[in-house]
């Protein structure tokens, strides 16, 4: 378990669009995303166009916004369903935030079912999580968590979800405070601003589940339980699986100047330093010197 059984999860505002699958990619970066951009420069090849903004296919008609998660009322609903335990951590991911960011403004958040349009690109089943500025939306198509257990050995359970939804979360808090505007993209490596974005998200993702517990729903219910020390792995598991050099393994090569995200070892370190010490040292992967990342 991750959610309280008792919680009312009913006030979440996720929604789901699309239908089918497609092979098209999307504008934000996801996991599936960077191992094209990794992978090609490395082969010789121009894998960009896997991560462009393809077309939505299959049939059925949904509402424009989406449509609702449905059998998503309690806790125990999330437990049981990950398309509702990722909609639900929206409710303790915005209770913690309003409290920690002077004016908050709460992120969209999309389940995606095969594909849908963005303001990014296509987001699809080809892709993992991203967070699309223009839209100040997280995608997420929940299959991304199958996808990591079964080609990248990770064991992915609840909390290695909720660290990667709220690894995107961080994304906006750094959308909405201007990070990102102080650390524009300027290519990638080890120091580039891209690897300390990352890093940084990392950390805000460690600190909000250090803290998760004290988030509650109307009835004074915390929507989450204290995590485990099984489930704190699972979720160091997660952080080490999406490091740029486990990746790149997958290809054989090992390219430093090409890394986007930081190494496994960085972003397991990154999201413990959060977890254990809180929001005050989440500033640090943006200023300290490149070796000491």
């Amino acid at each position: 378990m991750t959610f309280n059984p008792d919680a009312d999860v009913s006030g979440n505002t996720a929604r789901r669009r699309g239908r089918g699958a497609v092979v098209a990619g999307a504008g934000g970066v996801g996991l599936l995303g960077i191992i094209a951009l990794i992978a090609g420069p490395l082969l010789g090849i121009d894998l960009s166009g896997l991560i462009g903004g393809g077309g939505a296919t299959g049939g059925g008609s949904e509402p424009a916004g989406g449509s609702v998660i449905e059998n998503c009322e309690t806790g125990e609903d999330a437990n049981q369903n990950v398309d509702c335990r990722v909609a639900s951590s929206q409710l303790a991911l915005d209770g913690y935030w309003e409290d920690q960011v002077e004016p908050y403004r709460a992120p969209g958040l999309i389940i995606v079912d095969g594909s849908t349009p963005t303001g990014c690109g296509t987001a699809s089943n080809a892709v993992g999580p991203f967070y699309c500025p223009p839209d100040e939306t997280v995608y997420i198509d929940p299959s991304f968590f199958t996808l990591m257990q079964q080609q990248f050995g990770a064991s992915a359970g609840n909390l290695a979800q909720l660290y990667i939804v709220g690894h995107e979360w961080g994304h906006h808090i750094q959308y909405i405070t201007g990070v990102m505007d102080r650390y524009p993209n300027n290519g990638t490596g080890p120091d580039s601003n891209g690897v300390r974005v990352e890093l940084q998200a990392d950390c805000y993702a460690g600190a909000w589940i250090g803290q998760m517990t004290q988030e509650k729903d109307k009835n004074g219910v915390p929507y989450l339980e204290a995590p485990t020390e099984a489930q704190l792995q699972d979720a160091v598991n997660a952080a080490y699986t999406v490091g740029d050099d486990h990746i790149q393994e997958q290809s054989g090569f090992v390219n430093p100047e090409s890394f986007t995200h930081g190494t496994s070892e960085q972003r397991k370190f990154w999201f413990a330093n959060g977890y254990q010490n809180g929001l005050g040292v989440c500033d640090q992967p943006l200023t300290l010197a490149g070796g000491e990342l």
